[in-house]
């Protein structure tokens, strides 16, 4: 999760001029060369992802328990089976949530990187010294 929000961070404070994104596409980061959505749509998703992260974070954060287990006739029996489908069900539902957030801590690194390559494209004598 902290590197999903450094890379993001990261790339919202290189990111200056978005524009320069549009038309170029992720060909060379391992991307298949028929993705239909350029590096500034990318950019754009990765930036509205981010508060929906946020708040989906904070609000899991949030939560109190609100129910409580009024079955008294459940014998431990059946309680041990539902504790072990609810810990193999978050366990499912975690690893999918890392390989999201890898994901996109990935596509956010690529932009960036690609970002500072335009850059330098644009401007290869700013970083010699004169």
């Amino acid at each position: 999760m902290e590197q999903y929000f450094s890379a993001t961070q990261k790339m919202e404070q290189e990111v200056m001029f978005p524009s320069l994104l549009r038309g170029v596409f992720p060909q060379q980061e391992g991307e298949a060369a028929g993705s239909h959505t350029d590096l500034y749509e990318r950019y754009q998703l990765l930036k509205a992802i981010k508060p929906m992260v946020e708040k989906g974070l904070a609000s899991v954060n949030d939560q109190s328990p609100n129910s409580t287990d009024n079955n008294t006739d459940t014998s431990s029996d059946e309680n041990d089976i539902m504790d072990a489908q609810l810990e193999e069900r978050l366990s499912h539902h975690l690893a999918g949530l890392q390989q999201v957030l890898t994901h996109l801590t990935r596509d956010t690194n690529a932009l960036t990187r690609r970002y500072s390559q335009i850059l330098e494209q644009i401007s290869p004598s700013e970083g010699q010294p004169s």
